[in-house]
């Protein structure tokens, strides 16, 4: 099934839409750390009908206006993704410094995507996505409610910019390191996200905030009938 276009922005058909944001909590280390937005999915629940629907999905540790993704913005290959993706969370907590595919429960994202693909009736085919993982170090001075601000605002415009599939970011440990990252359905998505004014603040506060700050651009990988999945390095793949 195509798109229809209104406007710039094509509109797709969402086949199976997901229970409205507001039965979900907005707890952010629930959201992090217990995928909880994953119960906005409607595959095998009961009495699916009596609850209230949309096409929203939370992508983030933020479940407020403005933070969630409209389905209807992706193609069906994207939108199964994007709703696979509510059941990440990190498996270990050295993910700040741990490697990235051994930090998160990955297999059960794609075991999941599986099932979703095969419950929509939709046949997967081999395609890549575009991953960025951000690990700090932050300053003992920097202050948390700027951060907050720099890093709310910022989602809010990638989010409008389309193509952001899932956002996450951890605790920081007792030494102040972190981890985030972003799964983008492509690499032109990511660097449309971070044109926003929003980003140039946080670019331009970088330095009052962190001692350390290293980006690094990944590719998913999710081969046909989702049989197989890698993330390897962007410079190394083919």
């Amino acid at each position: 099934m195509g798109s229809f276009h209104y406007g710039a922005k094509p509109i797709y058909p969402l086949k199976v839409p997901v229970f409205h944001h507001s039965l979900v909590t907005d707890d952010s280390d629930a959201l992090k750390f217990k995928a909880a937005s994953f119960l906005q999915l409607q595959q095998g629940i009961k009495y699916q009908e009596a609850a209230s629907s949309n096409s929203y999905l939370i992508t983030s540790p933020y479940n407020q206006e403005g933070h969630h993704l409209d389905l209807h913005t992706l193609e069906p290959s994207s939108q199964l993704l994007a709703k696979a993706l509510t059941v990440l969370k990190p498996i270990r907590s050295d993910y700040a410094t741990a490697e990235y595919v051994e930090s998160f429960n990955w297999q059960l994202v794609m075991d999941v995507l599986r099932d979703l693909a095969a419950a929509e009736g939709y046949e997967w085919k081999e395609q890549s996505f575009h991953v960025v993982t951000f690990r700090s170090v932050l300053l003992p001075t920097a202050d948390p409610g700027r951060l907050t601000e720099l890093d709310s605002h910022s989602h809010e415009e990638a989010t409008a910019s389309g193509g952001l599939l899932k956002y996450w970011f951890g605790t920081k440990d007792e030494k102040l390191r972190n981890l985030a990252t972003c799964i983008w359905r492509s690499r032109e998505d990511a660097r449309r996200g971070g044109l926003g004014p929003w980003h140039g603040k946080a670019i331009a506060a970088a330095r009052e905030l962190y001692q350390k700050i290293e980006f690094k651009t990944l590719k998913l990988v999710i081969a046909d009938g989702v049989e197989r999945w890698d993330i390897v390095d962007e410079k190394n793949a083919a």
